[in-house]
């Protein structure tokens, strides 16, 4: 995402981690790995593998990165974030998984393109709640720096598993887990002097329902019977309702360059951005879906890859390709070569009906 005052990060870690096993829904990257993923109930992760230029891990794994190293051992709180390579090489990380039963698989690639920086986050989960299979995507792309979108990375999805309601009322769970993670988000960041944000788009899959909510103008699209359509709305501050739920708080909308909230931010929802609250929301709109056969793919992706690739062409590489993780690093190289100025990634989910289990 690019806005004004960005702040520069430069903490660049090298992953190190081997083939292994674990439990858990949470992804594992290293360099090339392959790895066979066990998940707590029989929805099983396969064929998972991850190729990276150089990978970001939280700080407090670096010791035992150097410890997995020299033992062989896989460290069970490791898995893929954004990747953010050296200024000088244009790196990237990408993977992809099989459920067992092999009616879902998922790809994903990102890549921090032609920004100095990265600030693209992104989440997969798979798992199981009261016999009930759950598969969780999400992209978040940061801005003002990539600790927001970091955040969102390491609690959204976990706040909202643990919501009383999300069986029950995912919507519900939904809408108020992003408010609460945003909440909690300001209150870890009081102390630190910085305002930066992040967009929110991700896809819940509980059994037969696909949810998803938006936050920004990260973008979902489903391809459904040969046909694109588009699951979330920019959020933009020139969309005629969100400028009047804007100026009805208090704020104003005005250009510069585009259209920006108090002339600082070119989207009018977003998580964190305390100096712009309570104009800009972390509110989300969710739209549901029954899965049918008739949807074919979903592809989840940051406006680096929307400012210069149509839904249409998006969900056509999505459903076309042999593997999602090839659709994902496809639409990512095609993004970069017309030109996208900012960090690209994206999210392929293609749904395989005609399988058996």
């Amino acid at each position: 995402m690019v806005c004004i005052g960005s702040l520069l990060r430069a903490l660049v870690l090298s992953a190190a981690a081997s083939a292994g096993r674990r439990r858990g829904p949470r992804i594992l990257c290293g360099h090339e790995a392959d790895v066979r993923v066990t998940p707590r109930h029989g929805h099983g992760w396969r064929r998972f593998r991850a190729v990276t230029g150089r990978m970001m891990l939280d700080s407090s794994d670096c010791a035992s990165a150097a410890a997995a190293a020299e033992t062989g051992q896989v460290q069970p709180q490791r898995r893929a974030v954004g990747a953010v390579p050296l200024a000088h090489d244009g790196g990237y990380a990408s993977g992809g998984w099989e459920r067992e039963d092999g009616k879902l698989s998922c790809g994903y690639s990102s890549f921090r393109g032609k920004r100095a920086t990265m600030e693209d986050f992104y989440d997969v989960k798979l798992t199981e709640i009261d016999g009930q299979a759950v598969s969780l995507f999400g992209v978040f792309d940061g801005h003002g720096g990539s600790r927001a979108a970091e955040y969102l990375r390491e609690h959204l999805f976990d706040n909202l598993l643990k919501h009383p309601d999300f069986l029950t009322d995912t919507k519900l769970a939904i809408s108020e887990t992003y408010q609460k993670t945003d909440t909690d988000f300001l209150e870890s960041e009081a102390s630190a002097f910085r305002d930066d944000g992040s967009t929110a788009s991700t896809a819940l899959l509980v059994g037969d329902h696909l949810y998803v909510a938006n936050v920004g103008d990260s973008r979902a699209v489903i391809s459904k019977a040969g046909k694109a359509m588009a699951l979330s709305e920019d959020h933009k501050p020139n969309r005629i309702d969100e400028r009047k739920r804007i100026e009805n708080a208090g704020g104003i909308v005005i250009w510069a360059g585009t259209w920006r909230v108090g002339g600082v931010l070119a989207m009018s929802r977003a998580f964190g951005n305390r100096l712009l609250k309570p104009y800009v929301v972390a509110e989300p709109e969710i739209q549901e879906e029954q899965v049918s056969g008739g949807l074919e793919c979903l592809v989840l992706a940051s406006d680096g890859l929307w400012d210069v690739v149509e839904n249409e062409e998006a969900v056509f590489l999505g459903r076309s390709e042999d593997t999602p993780e090839s659709a994902a690093r496809k639409l990512t190289e095609i993004a970069y070569s017309r030109g996208s100025a900012d960090n690209i990634t994206c999210i392929v989910v293609q749904f395989h009906h005609d399988k058996t289990g």
